[in-house]
């Protein structure tokens, strides 16, 4: 496990130490102007959409292990090949190859940390992963802002090459872990292991709800970060760059100093009212936010508004990666962890995907709607998550009491057990 977070860390901090500065690489560094940039970290994005639907099946057949290093080294050649590249087309083609293997990073990373915790050790184990997740991707940034200079194009090959450095470094770590192996896995032959795919997960309505509550989620927060919350920030509350600099800081900083104050909260509540607060928490952040922009106040009230935002935000997420991640896990037949990982980690690409796209031109130029629109979308997570929970075991939305009673139960799509019966 301390390897497999080591993993985690790593491909944080290369991804945090160059993906902040891919517009300007791409747009100024190479002069290759705005449409080519907007083309980068489109397919860099679209790659994940492209890869990750094949992602589940290959970690179920194949073992996660040797899909983490096939993806590390394949983000390790896109982000050398970015580095080099000085046109469109070589340019693309390297976004494409790190966006994919980022993307497949994900949920093989979960898979491998679902098979080395049992269920009273998977709430820390997830906390944990996000902790370093964003503890690598803040000193990545930190550092790399340092070494970056837009007059000269060999100070971002160096980054692009520290950045590929450290998913060799990630593959090496990776390919040294023996991964133990479920009972249940490796007495399941291939062929059963793999059986039902799309039509199983489909047929789980308590994964299909997870899917829809993580799609909120995700566009109501991450989706809205550096696109259409940015924008209302500058346009309707003045905010100065440098201060959306400091917000994003205040986000990572809340994360880091409360994930395991929270943790202690988190751990013998039940998940799905932690995510209902979550909702709640995060339905204030917006309120704030309409204060900064439209509640006429001072320059500084309005930018200390605006960061209490993001931190209200970063108190959300630090509650969000304990309970999330490992009820995709303890939902999951245990033949279909990757799948459900990489079907889980598809919904959060397509909410990041459409959530700019939507959040954007309405933090833009329609203040009021948007932060109308974005309370109630709070709020909808907080009604999907008690849903939610009307629909899971109590071994699957109370984990300590699994702990308590060390009774461990099987969790089957319910049409898998009725079936059965």
């Amino acid at each position: 496990m301390r390897r497999i977070q080591a993993g985690n860390v790593l491909s944080a901090f290369g991804l945090g130490f160059t993906v902040p500065y891919l517009y300007v690489y791409v747009a100024q560094v190479r002069d290759l102007g705005a449409g080519a940039a907007g083309a980068v970290l489109a397919v860099f994005a679209m790659a994940a959409l492209v890869v990750l639907p094949f992602t589940g099946r290959a970690i179920d057949r194949r073992g996660p292990l040797p899909v983490l290093v096939g993806a590390a080294l394949l983000a390790a050649a896109g982000a050398l090949g970015m580095g080099l590249a000085n046109s469109v087309t070589t340019v693309v083609g390297a976004a494409a190859l790190l966006g994919a293997g980022t993307a497949v990073m994900q949920p093989a990373l979960a898979t491998m940390i679902v098979w080395c915790s049992s269920t009273d050790t998977r709430t820390r184990a997830f906390a944990m992963q996000f902790f370093l997740q964003n503890l690598g991707l803040g000193v990545g940034g930190l550092i790399g802002g340092q070494l970056v200079d837009a007059s000269r194009p060999g100070s971002f090959l160096l980054l692009f090459s520290i950045e590929a450095a450290m998913f060799l470094v990630l593959a090496g770590i990776a390919a040294t872990v023996t991964m133990p192996r479920s009972p249940s896995l490796g007495q399941t032959p291939r062929g059963e292991r793999t059986k039902g795919g799309l039509r199983a997960l489909l047929a789980h309505r308590a994964m299909v709800q997870l899917c829809v509550l993580g799609f909120v989620l995700f566009f109501a927060c991450y989706g809205q970060f550096e696109s259409g919350l940015a924008a209302y920030g500058t346009e309707a509350a003045g905010i100065e760059p440098s201060a959306l600099g400091m917000a994003l800081a205040a986000n990572t900083a809340v994360i880091v100093a409360a994930q395991f104050l929270v943790l202690r909260f988190v751990e013998r509540r039940s998940r799905t009212r932690v995510i209902a607060w979550v909702g709640l928490i995060w339905a204030v952040a917006w309120l704030i936010a309409g204060y900064a922009g439209l509640g006429h106040g001072s320059q500084a009230m309005a930018t200390a508004a605006f960061i209490a935002t993001y931190g209200l935000f970063g108190l959300g997420e630090a509650m969000l990666s304990p309970t999330v991640a490992p009820m995709v896990a303890d939902l999951a037949p245990e033949s279909m962890v990757g799948q459900y990982n990489s079907a889980f980690a598809l919904v959060k690409q397509l909410a990041l995907a459409v959530g700019p796209a939507v959040g954007g031109p309405m933090g833009a130029a329609l203040h009021g709607p948007y932060i109308v629109t974005f309370v109630l979308f709070s709020l909808g997570i907080t009604l999907l998550a008690l849903r939610l929970g009307r629909r899971l075991t109590p071994a699957q939305d109370h984990p300590y009491l699994v702990a308590t009673t060390r009774v461990v139960a099987r969790h089957e799509p319910e049409r898998v057990v009725e079936a059965a019966a």
